[in-house]
């Protein structure tokens, strides 16, 4: 079955991005001259998806503006001579179907994608973290479906991370069939050190099957009094199972101010207007230090 769909939660409130959270949603966080939300998009329609929802929560409106042509602007660039412009700005717009949907109550990962399962009904769909962004040659989306295609399981996207990184996320018992595909046997959240399978953590993206739903629907709550997703996929890799992909491309975590530093600096100096003159900045900028 070709997958088409994709959901993408962000209705949490972005703590750790604190103050500027208050006023922003971490979602629209620029990336140079994008939100954060836009490459997450773009990944999504660079793998073949034609409709992504997004779970949003109260205050998320500017995540809607941006997937919607913008007359004000458009009149202004036309009155200015620079009519070319129009395309870029509403080329994601017509790219995907982008819907939104609220999440009125955060009650963890595993709540919200409950919330798609009108969206999605009985179809395979993609799951990509609203906190994490991928640079990679090929989308990660697109690694993923290519494993779903092969081997017709629900898919992790998996990374090794250090042994301390490992006690906050995900542990996979992790077996490899070929190349940088592996067999998920069962995982576990937030292990304690003697728990570790191994050092792949799920960094995120997911493929999930409808499977997921009912498996949801019967999962207690976890960690923080709230429905994990990882326990659900627990569940799935003990009995359908899953596969792993150790995706190609470089992880960041948008939820926090470093994350977003590094991604903005690492896209800056390859950005098409600016990437020239920032990296000449930069270069005696670090002189400096």
């Amino acid at each position: 079955m070709k997958i088409t769909k994709a959901v993408i939660p962000a209705a949490g409130l972005g703590t750790r991005m604190l103050p500027i959270s208050r006023a922003v949603p971490k979602e629209v966080l620029p990336i140079v001259d994008k939100p954060a939300i836009a490459y997450l998009v773009e990944e999504a329609a660079n793998s073949g998806i034609t409709d992504v929802l997004i779970i949003t929560g109260r205050n998320k409106g500017a995540m809607e503006d941006y997937f919607d042509y913008s007359p004000e602007y458009e009149a202004k660039l036309i009155s200015s001579g620079k009519e070319s412009w129009i395309p870029g700005l509403r080329e994601i717009c017509d790219k995907v179907n982008v819907t939104f949907l609220r999440q009125k109550e955060t009650k963890g990962l595993g709540h919200a994608i409950l919330r798609a399962r009108a969206f999605t009904g009985n179809e395979p769909f993609c799951v990509l973290y609203g906190d994490d962004i991928i640079f990679s040659e090929t989308p990660v989306s697109k690694q993923l479906i290519d494993a779903y295609e092969k081997y017709g399981k629900a898919v992790a996207g998996i990374k090794e991370v250090t042994p301390e990184q490992i006690l906050k996320y995900s542990s996979m018992d992790a077996k490899l069939l070929e190349g940088n595909i592996y067999r998920i046997d069962t995982m576990i959240e937030k292990p304690k050190p003697e728990q570790v399978y191994t050092n792949f953590s799920i960094l995120g993206r997911v493929l999930l099957t409808p499977d997921i739903y009912d498996i949801l629907e019967n999962t207690p709550l976890g960690a923080g009094n709230e429905l994990q997703l990882t326990d659900a996929m627990k569940t799935l890799s003990e009995t359908v199972g899953m596969t792993g992909v150790d995706f190609e491309g470089k992880r960041y975590d948008l939820g926090s101010k470093l994350g977003l530093m590094m991604a903005n600096v690492e896209r800056a100096v390859v950005h098409e207007e600016i990437g020239e003159q920032f990296r000449e900045y930069l270069k005696e900028y670090v002189k400096t230090l």
